[in-house]
């Protein structure tokens, strides 16, 4: 439990270190946006080479297909409920609704981390460098936006400082509920991590990932997926 937890520490830190960054000072659209589509193109290794191959091995393709249109579906809703309270419009609704959105995507990302160490495969090295990179620019952009719409650094580091721990605790989770569970109920879950994480993908981190860096966008997705696949290769 102290690994997972341990773990999930590393992974959310880069969301305060990205906060803290975004207060700070004003970061390019075009570095933003290249940092986002690396992370996006490691999140997508990640989903095929961790969450749905293991989820194969593990239970066979039924659970996981269950287990992908679950977590599809509880992320296609969960973002809009976010999207109707202003969470992914920035401008004047900057403030919780942010967080709630940083939340929605990251813990999904980091229960998986839980899972795997849970399954006694260890830490998924690819999916780690894939979650701390992607809640990068997530956090400077997110903060930056509270900035402009007058709140204190103080306050915005200590809303980024709970979206982190919380996110922390969702390792811990996972780690916990893959241990309790059956193998089939196992590679279900890893399928909804998986679901959840393609609907965030296809939905927000790429189109904002294009919006930003424009041409280079595509190249930065491919280069993050090449970088993550070798990674979880060599683990």
């Amino acid at each position: 439990m102290l690994q997972a937890l341990g773990w999930g520490a590393v992974a959310a830190s880069s969301l305060l270190l990205g906060a803290a960054l975004g207060v700070l000072r004003r970061w390019p659209k075009l570095l933003i946006g290249i940092v986002l589509g690396f992370g996006a193109g490691a999140l997508i290794s990640s989903v095929a080479f961790d969450l749905a191959q293991d989820g194969l091995e593990t239970s066979g393709a039924v659970p996981v297909a269950i287990g992908i249109g679950l977590g599809a579906l509880a992320f296609f809703l969960a973002d809009a409920a976010v999207e109707r309270i202003g969470g992914r419009a920035g401008g004047g609704a900057a403030g919780l609704p942010l967080a709630l959105g940083a939340l929605l995507d990251g813990i999904p990302e980091q229960a998986v981390l839980g899972i795997g160490l849970a399954a006694g495969g260890g830490i998924s090295i690819a999916l780690l460098v894939a979650i701390f990179v992607s809640n990068l620019p997530e956090g400077v952009g997110s903060s930056a936006d509270m900035v402009e719409a007058g709140k204190s650094r103080r306050s915005i580091l200590a809303l980024w400082a709970v979206v982190a721990v919380v996110c922390m605790l969702a390792t811990l989770g996972g780690a916990l509920v893959a241990r309790a569970a059956p193998p089939q109920f196992q590679g279900g879950i890893n399928g909804f991590a998986a679901g959840a994480l393609l609907v965030m993908l296809t939905d927000s981190m790429i189109p904002e990932a294009k919006e930003k860096a424009r041409n280079w966008a595509g190249l930065s997705v491919v280069v993050g997926f090449a970088v993550a696949a070798a990674l979880s290769q060599l683990a």
